[in-house]
């Protein structure tokens, strides 16, 4: 586990922490910097402890390939709060964050459970089953536009709308799925998933839009409950 982006966290974290107001008489506040290397630190300690339990549910699992996480952090200037997961070239599993997202985290609770359902995304194998259901809803539109006599433009647009349905047709699903098992991975690595999962109280709610991408903060918050009640028997 490598994070070569890490170097500018502790500097470029500076400049949004909320301190609360001070008992009189008012005490010298917090150094911006020190509060920085403060959350700097909490994120690699989630790092150490969750990555060698996804890479061990993930070899148990038997899905994916590649099983060796790199972390990353995005310090580019201005990104929102966010974290993802992709692929390298060579196949290795990336989970990136970006700092306003480990700026805004509450607690260890919450990185570590975004780190879980990022790193579940790839445990479940989403990505390429995305693409297979995109290609299935690309060429199922494109025999039907073809078998009502459209041009070949309109074929060509018919694909890439029946390639987008067909992804977000699943999508929610993948979420659901990242959220149970992400919430596993940091239970397992000793953080508690439902303070995690408070989360989603400061995300805003996608509600249940028609082929939305991702379903109401409440059903992934009870998906995270329902998983923890599975795995302590409570």
């Amino acid at each position: 586990m490598r994070l070569p982006l890490f170097a500018a966290l502790a500097l470029s974290l500076a400049g949004c922490v909320a301190i609360a107001p001070p008992p009189e008489p008012v005490a010298a506040p917090v150094p911006v910097d020190q509060a920085a290397r403060a959350q700097a630190l909490t994120f690699l300690q989630v790092v150490a402890a969750v990555e060698p339990v996804a890479e061990r549910v993930c070899r148990s699992q038997g899905v994916a390939r590649n099983c060796d996480f790199r972390i990353v952090v995005d310090d580019r200037p201005g990104q929102p709060p966010n974290a993802f997961q992709t692929l390298d070239s060579r196949g290795r599993p990336v989970v990136g964050f970006t700092l306003a997202l480990i700026r805004d985290a509450r607690n260890a609770d919450e990185l570590a459970f975004v780190l879980g359902h990022e790193a579940a995304h790839h445990i479940a194998g989403h990505i390429p089953r995305r693409q297979e259901q995109a290609m299935s809803g690309a060429l199922l539109a494109g025999l039907l536009a073809q078998a009502n006599g459209l041009s070949p433009e309109e074929v060509r647009a018919a694909q890439d709308l029946g390639a987008q349905v067909a992804a977000r047709t699943y999508s929610r699903e993948f979420e659901l799925e990242a959220d149970a098992l992400g919430a596993e991975i940091a239970l397992i690595a000793g953080f508690d998933p439902m303070r995690g999962s408070g989360f989603f109280d400061r995300l805003p709610d996608p509600g249940d839009k028609f082929l939305g991408s991702h379903p109401p903060n409440s059903q992934r918050k009870a998906q995270v409950a329902a998983t923890v009640r599975r795995l302590t028997g409570g």
